[in-house]
């Protein structure tokens, strides 16, 4: 069956047009006649069976019906070209593309990784956000570094730490104190992670409280959100000291209280069944977990 797809050499013409708002730029942007241009868009709107611009003697500008249309078509030519730079680059190269969570990608993966591309200079690795599970089928993604249960259907799972969170917070906060005590922790603001909604909870509890407003307090989703606000004097934070790392050795953050809290959840690596057989996303794996084995002793965490 025919698809009901224009040209791409309109759909270009008209991105670039809509773009511009002007034919005489768009032609020379594309190195073509401005009668050109108008030949490509008047016959995309034939096709369409609507106006996409208004013409007068000042200029062409767009009509509702062709902004909506440039917008969609500008996010589909930037996929397209997104694509095709990616087989380009690829050229028998090995790569692997992994979902990641952002601060856990950023704070503890990205300053390591160069040892891995020292040791594998074939494989490239490519890092997505993601914050939430997905179906694998549905995206193009080799693997996923998330934190949950390690219940994701269809995949292995290969653990690699758990987090040890503390209270940190602005050191304004300490007023000259060297630290705060849980019951003064509990009167302060208590700043909350999204996805880790019991965090202030669980951590109170270990350590025989009970908190009337360990729920409550602002909610922000990264962990790198979470950490401005405690720098910003908004409260205190539960955080795993190894994703503030530099905030901590700065002296931006300090620990409020020592007593940390091991999650039940962890970090692990997600292979989708089907991969388990790649090259590339063995020797990515090996090294992962490595690593993460190595962190776990050095840091003496469990």
């Amino acid at each position: 069956m025919r698809r009901k797809i224009p040209s791409t050499g309109a759909l270009v013409a008209f991105e670039s047009a809509a773009r511009h708002q002007s034919f005489t730029k768009a032609a020379e942007e594309l190195a073509l006649t401005q009668s050109a241009i108008c030949r490509q868009i008047a016959g995309l709107e034939e096709f369409l069976g609507l106006e996409l611009f208004r013409r007068s003697r000042r200029g062409v500008k767009l009509t509702e019906a062709g902004l909506a249309y440039s917008r969609r078509i500008a996010a589909q030519l930037d996929a397209v070209e997104r694509d095709t730079l990616a087989v380009m680059g690829q050229q028998g190269a090995m790569t692997v593309e992994l979902a990641i969570v952002p601060t856990f990608g950023t704070q503890w993966l990205l300053p390591r990784l160069k040892d891995f591309q020292r040791l594998h200079p074939e494989v490239t690795v490519n890092l997505t956000n993601r914050t939430r599970p997905f179906l694998f089928a549905d995206t193009d993604f080799d693997a996923a570094i998330y934190f949950g249960d390690a219940e994701w259907s269809g995949t292995r799972a290969d653990f690699l730490m758990h987090e040890h969170s503390v209270p940190v917070c602005s050191p304004a906060l300490l007023e000259g104190r060297t630290g705060l005590d849980a019951d003064t922790i509990a009167r302060l603001p208590l700043l909350q992670q999204t996805t880790r909604p019991y965090a202030w909870r669980q951590w109170f509890n270990s350590l025989g409280m009970n908190v009337a407003r360990d729920l409550s307090g602002p909610r922000y989703e990264l962990f790198s959100m979470l950490a401005q606000a405690a720098m910003h004097e908004m409260g205190v934070a539960l955080i795993p000291p190894f994703l503030i790392q530099r905030e901590l050795a700065d002296g931006r953050l300090v620990v409020a209280q020592p007593h940390s809290f091991r999650s039940d959840k962890a970090y692990y690596l997600m292979i989708p069944e089907r991969k388990l057989e790649s090259a590339a996303l063995g020797a990515f794996r090996d090294w992962l977990v490595e690593a993460a084995r190595q962190y776990r002793s050095e840091a003496g965490l469990n």
